[in-house]
């Protein structure tokens, strides 16, 4: 088709063509209804070089000269076309994700803290550890945005209910807790710049930190009193730990490779943000249809946020990371990058197949992944998650927390830590 602006070609910019993300293949979908109330996204053809105001290729009709395709569970090309930025109309002013909710984020650390607090000295000190106030605070920031635009959608004040705010601490200390038995699991001995609890406490003590940090969790879930948002934040922890379990085992058939790291990425990563959207989207309003929507921009972004975090362990130093860069690789994981670059370099399979363990492997795949396009490749792939993230939470009424929600994947897109 030539190259025209959509409007020129009569598309109805009340429907939106959006890629579907079902397991792992992306394929064209059908028509998805907008409601009527949502300002239509308005797009502009550019052929400049990709930027923070540019989220994806030639939109969600041509965005590739073939649609991305993961048929049969196996990592394909995908190729890039030529730029547009998408203008948000809205009556409120845009503003930067983090400033527009910072008065409900400001002492949640601290709100946490008040919630772990015990008698034993050196419990709090190790609970209270990584709740300094220095993270990105990235989970709670797109819960409180999710909360107070589907607030507005169900025409309501867009205030942020005290149970929605609880999910947001909720959410980071199911999180933290994570990182606790992660690093355990791992042996790591940085995280965030710093040294891990079981660095500094010992393994036993990491473990129980980490136990009481999500015991502490559910019983914050359980005050909030619905059975239903109990529900879908216990598949958080479930998800978590077959997430785990699936990073602990390998895929000798390399067309299920691909599936299994994409299913891995949603568990431990994605399952949290989906489900916690979810849950906020649940106190407010009744329609299935507004909770599937939390969902699956949480699912998106969440999936596109965990593909950034394994190209940065490419492309990032130590320093920005907060932690050993290659670390996914000395840890024996074939990430995105490992897995597209691995079509250019069948060397990399032996490689894959015995998590890097012999001498010289780890050198020699992260000069395999630099070669390749597996970087460039990974990058495709979070920006079609991205689209869909937009495609979804477009669905919902005007707000400056909606925009906002809509303009994070660019932070996510373009981030370097």
């Amino acid at each position: 088709m030539a190259q025209k602006d959509f409007t020129s070609r009569g598309f109805n910019w009340q429907k939106i063509y959006h890629f579907l993300l079902v397991d792992t293949e992306v394929t064209i979908s059908a028509v998805l209804g907008v409601r009527a109330e949502t300002p239509p996204l308005k797009v502009h053809r550019r052929n400049a070089p990709q930027d923070a105001q540019v989220l994806l290729r030639q939109g969600a009709v041509h965005g590739f000269r073939k649609p991305i395709s993961l048929t049969r569970h196996r990592c394909k090309y995908l190729y890039s076309s030529p730029r547009v930025s998408y203008s948000i109309h809205s009556d409120a002013k845009l503003k930067d994700p983090f400033s527009l909710v910072q008065k409900d984020l400001n002492n949640i650390c601290e709100d946490i803290k008040k919630q772990l607090l015990v008698s034993k000295a050196e419990l709090k000190s190790l609970c209270d550890y990584y709740f300094d106030g220095k993270g990105k605070a990235f989970r709670p920031m797109i819960v409180i945005l999710m909360a107070r635009a589907c607030n507005v959608h169900s025409n309501k004040e867009g205030v942020l209910l005290p149970a929605q705010r609880s999910i947001a601490m909720i959410s980071e200390m199911i999180h933290t807790a994570s990182l606790v038995h992660d690093d355990v699991i791992d042996d790591s001995d940085t995280r965030r710049g710093k040294n891990t609890i079981n660095k500094v406490w010992g393994e036993r003590k990491a473990i129980l930190a980490g136990d009481f940090i999500l015991s502490t969790a559910s019983m914050a879930l359980a005050r909030i009193g619905n059975t239903t948002v109990v529900s879908v934040l216990s598949q958080v922890i479930e998800d978590l730990v077959r997430g785990e379990f699936m990073q602990l085992g390998s895929k000798e058939n390399e067309n299920e490779r691909f599936k299994h790291y994409l299913e891995k990425t949603f568990k431990k990563t994605a399952s949290l943000i989906a489900n916690s959207c979810k849950a906020v989207s649940i106190l407010v309003n009744s329609d299935p249809e507004v909770h599937e929507i939390a969902y699956q921009y949480g699912r998106n972004v969440g999936i596109a946020f965990q593909l950034v975090d394994d190209i940065l362990d490419f492309t990032s130093s130590a320093k920005c990371l907060g932690k050993p860069s290659a670390a996914d690789l000395k840890l024996g994981l074939a990430t995105g990058p490992v897995l597209f670059a691995c079509q250019q370099f069948p060397e990399l399979h032996a490689m894959i197949m015995r998590r890097f363990s012999s001498a010289g492997d780890v050198d020699k795949a992260w000069q395999y992944v630099l070669k390749s396009d597996g970087v460039k490749q990974t990058n495709y792939l979070a920006q079609s998650y991205c689209q869909e993230a937009i495609c979804q939470i477009s669905r919902l009424r005007a707000s400056a927390e909606r925009d906002a929600l809509i303009h994070l994947t660019e932070h996510i897109l373009f981030r370097d830590k």
